[in-house]
């Protein structure tokens, strides 16, 4: 089996985090600025970071289409915290001329859980896990509404958000609304490397 290469988008966010453990499960990394760089991949995480700036970035680095295109043609893709804002249809509390890139039938609602000031850290079940995930939210989204095909891996397990959707997957893409590139724990990233892995098989 060949090793696939995943990139990370890299024009904003939390790029080094996710590359470090992506290297760490054997896969060839690389940082997406420019479409070439993209063209090389097999799958990408778009990272946490701010969801207005990526999409204004992607436009003026020419790279905004090109990702539509891959995404659209079923390049698996993870999108983290700003990231799963990037893969939503439909976002509630977005800016006014805001982008996405689509992808995910859900409508993400941004800053969910509250500012930067009310990040929290929490254990919840992930499915196809086994044993409780730590998961970082940090002006986080959640899901306020998916799609008959979009399948629930998370839901917030405690607070005034307990029973929210954090974590989605449809087809090759997947996103979470918290940080797992943050703790070390890079079982969720595997999943996502198996699903690249897969994908390469069978095309």
């Amino acid at each position: 089996m060949t090793t696939p290469t995943i990139g990370v988008f890299a024009l904003q966010g939390d790029v080094r985090e996710h590359l470090r453990v992506l290297t760490g499960l054997g896969v060839r990394t690389m940082p997406v600025r420019r479409p070439v760089e993209l063209e090389a991949c097999d799958g990408l995480v778009i990272p946490g970071g701010e969801s207005t700036t990526m999409a204004k970035l992607a436009r003026t680095f020419e790279l905004f289409e090109p990702l539509q295109k891959r995404i659209r043609g079923g390049m698996p893709t993870f999108g983290t915290c700003a990231g799963m804002i990037m893969l939503a249809d439909r976002i509630e509390d977005g800016t006014a001329d805001q982008e996405t890139l689509g992808g995910l039938d859900i409508t993400v609602r941004r800053n969910a859980f509250g500012r930067q000031v009310d990040s929290f850290e929490g254990d919840l079940d992930f499915d196809g896990i086994p044993g409780p995930v730590h998961a970082v939210f940090i002006r986080a989204p959640w899901v306020e509404q998916a799609g008959p095909e979009v399948e629930v891996l998370a839901r917030a397990s405690g607070g005034e958000a307990a029973g929210r959707i954090v974590a989605v997957r449809q087809g090759p893409l997947m996103a979470t609304a918290f940080h797992p590139e943050v703790d070390g724990d890079g079982r969720i990233h595997q999943v996502f490397v198996d699903l690249v892995s897969t994908s390469t098989e069978v095309s």
